[in-house]
């Protein structure tokens, strides 16, 4: 019998505390990854990029199952980043940000196993990002994170209180992009019950 690894379960990078930040170190990681810029409730591009990540991730699973490697498809995360940090913390213009979509993939797929996953998936839907789609590392090394409870746009005051009071108070310095983790789903969960890892990489000053 094929034993499913929940990745939630046995990688230290998914665990976070409500009211607690943590110092952690990462291992090197891959992600499927989409690149995109603008508010992700406005522009076609967050739509589309979700509609060709998702079929893909399914398919690399179905074909690992099928070998004898089952897994459970990750949560979606994200990479987000502005000129200017406020755009996070205090203005929230979302207008400003930039993003990369993500789907972490187990490191025994190669980029040859994407490749057949997309036109697995091409052949049954049509996935309108599938030339932007790439298969990549993230090394991020050591990062502060902790959990967030309730609406994306409420995570403002907890990002300033991470950036502006936990960061600089133990001697560390951002550096790489913000990094959150998704571990609701906002289409079957009410805002106020979603919960999502906020994750910053740092150096020591």
């Amino acid at each position: 019998m094929t034993v499913k690894v929940d990745f939630k379960r046995v990688n230290d990078g998914y665990r976070a505390k409500h009211g607690e930040f943590r110092i952690l170190r990462l291992p090197v990681m891959q992600y499927l990854m989409i690149d995109g810029q603008g508010d992700p409730n406005i522009v076609p591009a967050y739509t589309q990029a979700l509609e060709t990540i998702y079929p893909v991730a399914y398919k690399l699973k179905f074909a690992s199952k099928n070998d004898g490697r089952d897994y459970v498809v990750p949560p979606l995360e994200g990479l987000w980043w502005a000129e200017d940090m406020a755009s996070f913390t205090t203005r929230r213009d979302k207008n400003k940000w930039s993003w990369t979509l993500m789907l972490m993939v187990p490191n025994w797929h190669n980029a040859q196993d994407v490749e057949n996953a997309i036109q697995v998936a091409q052949s049954k839907r049509n996935l309108p990002c599938a030339d932007q789609l790439r298969l990549d590392t993230l090394d991020e090394g050591q990062s502060v994170q902790t959990l967030h409870l309730g609406a994306y746009d409420d995570e403002g005051p907890l990002l300033e209180q991470m950036h502006e009071e936990f960061i600089p108070g133990h001697g560390l310095q951002p550096t790489g992009k913000h990094h959150e983790i998704y571990l609701g789903d906002p289409r079957k969960v009410v805002s106020s019950k979603l919960r999502t890892i906020l994750r910053q990489p740092v150096i020591s000053l």
